[in-house]
């Protein structure tokens, strides 16, 4: 079995666990008429983004690697925020933390199948690397400005913004991943914009209930 195998295998997996996050809040808030986010959903992105950080590694990609690690930290501070973190087991909160820095040391030191040198030394095109980094920014930033108001209002929420950024990312993604030949990145975000789209929708009829209700 080689690497690209393997690491096919880890990003599909990924993907399903980020695509099944994304169904339960859909459902949910399908039910609620309005959007929800569940805790569960906070704790699906937190094992799926360490796969995703995994798959970085073994596809030498730098975008998808630098923006899983940054996720990964905002994931955590959900669940921080909810205070839902203390409720996970001491195992698992310890292995949170460990797993994505022994990984890293092990990328660094390098192995026959991946190593940081071969990820610096990899030919992708500036220009499509560009455009992976700049959706993968614009997707970033969503969680980004999403901590920010959050922390600001002291609780875990996504606002209106958060799934117009999200949508915009995702689509700039579709097309790097299209250009890239990139199976995983596609299957994981053409369901994604879908939905995306859809939280738009409903935070927008929402809001439009609440003018309504105050006029």
């Amino acid at each position: 079995m080689t690497s690209q195998t393997v690491a096919l295998g880890i990003g599909l997996v990924s993907q399903l666990l980020f695509s099944s996050r994304i169904v339960l809040q859909w459902v949910q808030s399908e039910r609620a008429k309005r959007v929800l986010v569940p805790t569960l959903f906070w704790q699906i992105s937190l094992v799926s983004s360490f796969l995703m950080i995994v798959y970085g590694i073994l596809r030498h990609d730098p975008v998808i690697l630098l923006a899983q690690l940054i996720s990964y930290a905002i994931y955590i501070r959900n669940l921080q925020l909810l205070g839902e973190w203390r409720k996970l087991n001491g195992w698992f909160r310890a292995a949170a933390y460990v797993f994505p820095v022994v990984m890293l040391g092990w990328f660094i030191l390098g192995t026959q199948h991946f190593s940081l040198r071969a990820m610096l030394g990899s030919r992708i095109p500036a220009g499509l690397l560009a455009l992976g980094a700049i959706g993968q920014t614009i997707f970033l930033l969503r969680f980004v400005y999403q901590w920010i108001y959050s922390e600001r209002k002291g609780e875990s929420s996504l606002p209106l913004s958060f799934w117009v950024i999200s949508f915009v990312g995702s689509v700039l993604i579709l097309v790097y991943a299209a250009l890239r030949q990139d199976a995983v990145l596609l299957i994981g975000n053409v369901f994604g914009t879908v939905v995306y789209a859809r939280n738009i929708v409903l935070l927008r009829r929402e809001q439009a209930r609440q003018q309504a209700s105050l006029s």
